[in-house]
């Protein structure tokens, strides 16, 4: 199961939001800490997303804090696609929703402020495994 959004460009539908609301009231494209936290204590019995999340950034990561990321205790990844100041952070989260999952991948940038301060989440994709 596949579920996306493209956020950048357009409102969503009253149906968008409501199916990219965390259990926690966050929209997953803001992220959220619960979730983030949450997911590093999951239940193995729930479903494992594979998340991708697009974002752009008002200034540049640094290479160093780029690689940090890569050595996260979770598999998280920055990457920098061709384009200046878009980023597109992976990784994996257990969740019973896509939206959970998502909302906490993007919750590690929010409790990970030193990374990136300002962020704009573009786009999300969750794939349940």
């Amino acid at each position: 199961m596949t579920e996306a959004a493209i956020l950048s460009g357009h409102d969503q539908s009253l149906a968008d939001i409501a199916q990219w609301t965390c259990p926690h009231g966050q929209h997953a494209g803001n992220g959220c800490v619960t979730c983030y936290r949450a997911a590093g204590e999951a239940d193995p019995a729930l479903p494992l997303w594979d998340v991708a999340v697009w974002f752009t950034s008002v200034k540049p990561i640094p290479i160093r804090a780029l690689h940090d990321v890569h050595r996260h205790d979770r598999q998280f990844a920055i990457d920098q696609p061709s384009t200046p100041l878009v980023y597109l952070l992976s990784g994996q989260a257990r969740a019973a929703l896509g939206a959970e999952a998502v909302a906490g991948v993007v919750g590690f940038l929010v409790q990970n402020q030193h990374i990136v301060d300002e962020f704009v989440v573009t786009e999300i994709r969750a794939v349940r495994s």
